[in-house]
């Protein structure tokens, strides 16, 4: 397979990415209580334009007031947050960097501590950690919820990103929908697998409706959740579907690429979702890459693109080495010291320190 350093032509569009490398959406805490962004994750985010990665991903925005699962989280859900983004993504485009915001909602983890209201979902779940249960939306409402999607995707093309991921995987309200264990409902909305991604469809269809032709739309999903009843099997078929559901391309969240699955396939994740796709579907896989030759293995088992989220927290310009097959960058723990000079605020220096043996 290619390199990483290669560029790519997205098919669908004929838009030409400068190399493979993408970084992935993390969680940074660097935005305003009101969603707006702050000078500090325009920074970060533009530093790593700067530094080579052909698409740069925001952290996950949520479309609506209510839907935010933590503090300091980006939002997309009102015009007062369109200078933030704006002024974002025209720093991105500067450095030749393609740029998405990866939207979302976070359902069941979208705290009534944080949003004033009691959380929502497929059906009524409830896991570790939640002050109560959800209550399941109304039909209604996942329409309503849809064009909440929509409609941040709009105000996204309008502040000049090149597209959107949709955020179907980590157990968020898309997910939620996906999961067998977590949609439990009887409507058009729940039910059977085709019921199940109705709401996935429902909003692909209803951002490409409302935005320009040459809009990017990818999707990012968890390929296995068991306790959500997000089963492999499912993903690969949701994988297969997604070809002719007129988006452009797929994001797979391995978390380790290298990790076997418990099974009799001794293939290894990305490889499952390459041989299942069409050559020429873009596929995105995630999880563990930290050197060079972690990056290429992830070529070689058939992704187009390679997501780095962690590797790139300390070196803003991985993707300007990564052709350097003996390239192997310093591995955490890292001083506050370096982060700062990374371009991390001290609010997201301290969010990583909840991360064991990040930061010294």
């Amino acid at each position: 397979m290619a390199p990483p350093s290669e560029p790519f032509v997205l098919p669908r569009t004929g838009i030409e990415v400068a190399n493979r490398c993408l970084l992935a959406a993390m969680t940074n805490k660097q935005s305003h209580e009101d969603g707006s962004l702050s000078d500090e994750e325009i920074h970060w985010l533009t530093m790593r334009a700067k530094g080579g990665f052909g698409i740069v991903t925001t952290a996950a925005a949520n479309v609506t007031e209510t839907g935010r699962g933590w503090d300091g989280e980006m939002g997309v859900w009102g015009d007062h947050q369109l200078p933030g983004l704006t002024k974002m993504a025209e720093g991105l485009r500067a450095h030749g960097a393609l740029s998405l915001v990866q939207i979302f909602h976070g359902g069941m983890r979208a705290p009534q501590s944080i949003n004033g209201v009691q959380p929502v979902s497929a059906s009524v779940n409830t896991e570790a950690g939640m002050d109560g249960s959800t209550r399941a939306l109304s039909s209604l409402e996942v329409e309503d919820m849809v064009e909440a999607f929509a409609d941040a995707a709009v105000r996204c093309e309008q502040a000049g990103f090149d597209g959107v991921e949709l955020h179907g995987a980590h157990s968020y309200l898309i997910c939620q929908f996906l999961g067998t264990e977590t949609n439990r409902r009887q409507d058009e909305w729940g039910g059977s697998y085709e019921a199940r991604r109705r709401f996935l469809w429902a909003i692909i269809e209803a951002v490409r409706a409302r935005t320009s032709p040459n809009f990017l739309v990818f999707v990012r999903i968890s390929p296995l959740i068991e306790k959500m009843g997000i089963h492999l099997e499912e993903s690969l078929q949701l994988a297969q579907d997604l070809v002719k559901a007129d988006v452009d391309g797929l994001h797979i969240s391995c978390w380790d690429v290298f990790q076997e699955v418990d099974d009799a396939d001794d293939r290894l994740m990305t490889k499952r979702f390459a041989d299942a796709l069409p050559d020429d579907f873009p596929l995105i896989s995630t999880g563990g890459v930290w050197s060079a030759k972690d990056a290429q293995f992830v070529m070689d088992e058939g992704a187009h693109f390679v997501g780095v989220g962690r590797v790139a927290i300390g070196h803003s310009d991985w993707a300007r080495h990564v052709g350097d097959v003996d390239y192997d960058p310093q591995r955490a723990p890292f001083t506050a010291e370096h982060l700062s000079k990374e371009g991390l605020s001290p609010v997201f220096i301290d969010y990583m320190r909840r991360w064991k043996n990040f930061v010294v």
